[in-house]
Order: structure tokens, then sequence, then C-alpha cells
């Protein structure tokens, strides 16, 4: 009878299969775009279990608030019928995901400034926690374009949001940047944001 290896865990210096492990990918989600949800579609797929984490920062001052964002998350969770978890989350996202067994971050490569910034921010996160993996996915051509930002500004202008965002949350998102682009306020200040890596 052959004996089975036992599982890696994070923290025992020993590497991970991908198949097996759980990833987390955090962002800001300020608000989710439909690149956010091709990342987590890919996640879920990849791996048994991916948690999808939003991270609090001080020094931002993000349009929707936390549970906002989080409620967006978990209906656009409800709505892909996948197997995902949504999370908070202080302080650096290694501690994070070291005390909570994740082996793996999960990030979205849009372009090649999106690798500019998160291949310095994946060698970091490696030196500080060598037995956690970063794992990219390149969005499909439809979604490469998309980003927070540029789903905020085209908001505040009245524009819809339709092919940008997904459709379960869609109506609430236009409402809410209109009314911040008619008021002339750029976001709300709930003090949250996303705690470690790019989110748009």
């Amino acid at each position: 009878m052959r004996r089975r290896t036992p599982r890696a865990r994070p923290g025992d210096g020993r590497r991970y299969n991908p198949a097996t492990v759980r990833a987390l990918y955090p962002g800001s989600f300020d608000p989710v775009t439909l690149g956010h949800v091709d990342v987590i579609a890919r996640g879920a797929a990849l791996f048994d279990e991916c948690w999808i984490g939003i991270g609090r920062n001080g020094a931002k001052q993000p349009s929707f608030t936390l549970e906002e964002r989080r409620a967006q998350l978990e209906a656009v969770v409800a709505d892909l019928k996948v197997r995902a978890r949504v999370v908070t989350f202080d302080g650096l996202v290694v501690d994070f995901a070291r005390k909570n067994q994740i082996g793996c971050l999960l990030r979205g490569l849009r372009s090649s400034q999106d690798f500019d910034y998160e291949l310095p921010m994946a060698q970091l996160n490696r030196k500080l926690a060598p037995a956690i993996e970063t794992a990219f996915v390149v969005p499909t051509p439809e979604h490469a374009f998309i980003s927070a930002n540029l789903v905020r500004e085209a908001g505040r202008h009245g524009a819809t949001l339709r092919g940008l965002v997904p459709e379960c949350i869609r109506a609430k998102v236009e409402e809410r940047l209109r009314e911040a682009g008619a008021s002339g306020s750029g976001s709300r200040s709930d003090n949250q944001s996303k705690g470690g890596g790019r989110g748009g």
C-alpha cells in the first residue's frame, strides 16, 4: 500500500501543490468590477479554497464603505455560484495569510504596468513569508482594460457601467457614483481600503 505524503502547510518551509492550497485574492474592490470577477472565477476553479480579502487602510478614503464592498462581493460570489469566501483584514496581507493557513496570494495582471508594480510586491512578500507563493492570472481580453479607477470616473459622470461591473450590483454602484459626482465628492471617508497590494 502506497504511503500518502502529508500535505504541506503554510509556515513549515515546504512547497505547495497549487491544486490543494487555500488562496487569497486581496484588493480594495472599490467597486467590484468584471475584471475582479474574472480573477475570482479563475481562483475558485484553480484552488480548493479561494478567499477574497478586503483590507483596511487608514490612509485611503474609498468611495464605498467596507460593508458595501463586502456586500457587493458576497452578491457576486452568490451570482457566480462558486466556492469563495469574503473576508476582511488589517495589516500586512502576508501576516493575515500566515494566520489563516493561506498558501498562495492570487493577483491579476492586466498590463506591463501592473507587472512592474506586482513583481516587487511579490518579491517582498516572498522575503517576508517564503512559504507563501504568489500566482498571477491574465484576464480575458474584454476585461483587460477595466480598472476600478476608470469605473469610478465614468460612474461619477453618469455613464452606464454595463459591461464594466457585474449586473447583480450595477444599479447600486451607478446610483452611488452618480450621487458622488453630483455632490462633487470623490470618496467616502470610512478609513478602510485594501491593506496590501494593488486593488483596482
